[in-house]
């Protein structure tokens, strides 16, 4: 049976996060129901990346095998007809029958975002964290760059994490200004639960003059989440894009 791929777009803000759960609305929950619709199958969705609730994405990847006679191109123009507005299928194409998209060398890049100013704009409430203080965007800069490397990430990822090994590779950590938003561009081949999140967090503290930016150093040393700093919100949380270094693809 053909693999397709489907390139992925969604508001997180009315799911659940993006991984299939039962007893609530995720949005692979919501692609289930609508191939289970165009094609008749109760297919089995392997999604590249699971999103909490609240975050949102530009370009998350999903795989399925299929009997239908839909042609692999076709799925988006159908299915998008099928789904809410809050998803949408960017681009649906076959892939070869053993890809797997968590299973090959990837870079996945995230963005936080921050609306840093008194009063919180109202069209940007949910899709940014709101932050009242002043942030040295050149602190965040400056500590950013102790993430970048391969690291035990402990101190950086949800205690509820089930994931035994927690070194990561962060491949680069940006922090920059677009107008009254702050935004920190985080890209790794792989990232531990809440692992942006409490980067951001983090960032922001510093940033708010709260510990220095070599602190990062300590942090990183002493795998104790409680060395760190918050989790930031769901909401700021964006996954931008996937790229294929050994295929030289990007999504």
């Amino acid at each position: 049976m053909p693999r397709v791929m489907l390139i992925t777009a969604y508001d997180g803000t009315n799911y659940n996060g993006s991984a299939y759960q039962p007893e609530a609305t995720t949005v692979e929950g919501m692609l289930m129901r609508a191939l289970k619709g165009l094609t008749g199958e109760d297919v089995e969705l392997i999604g590249a990346s699971r999103t909490d609730a609240g975050v949102h994405a530009l370009s998350n990847l999903f795989v399925f095998d299929t009997g239908s006679t839909v042609p692999p191109d076709k799925f988006s123009y159908a299915l998008n007809s099928m789904l809410p507005e809050d998803i949408r299928i960017m681009k649906s194409m076959e892939v070869d029958s053993s890809f797997h998209p968590r299973h090959c060398n990837t870079v996945k890049t995230y963005q936080y975002r921050i609306w840093n100013a008194d009063v919180m704009l109202p069209v940007k409430r949910l899709y940014a964290w709101h932050c009242s203080f002043d942030l040295d965007i050149q602190r965040m800069q400056a500590a950013a760059h102790y993430l970048e490397g391969t690291h035990d990430f402990t101190s950086f990822c949800n205690t509820q994490t089930q994931t035994p090994d927690h070194v990561r590779t962060v491949c680069s950590v940006g922090v920059f200004r677009e107008g009254q938003e702050v935004v920190i561009e985080v890209k790794g081949k792989g990232f531990l639960y809440n692992m942006v999140r409490i980067i951001a967090g983090t960032l922001a503290m510093i940033g708010r003059g709260k510990g220095e930016p070599e602190d990062i150093i300590n942090m990183l040393e002493a795998k104790d989440r409680s060395a760190a700093g918050p989790t930031a919100p769901a909401n700021g949380l964006c996954l931008m894009k996937y790229e294929f270094p050994d295929k030289e693809v990007s999504l």
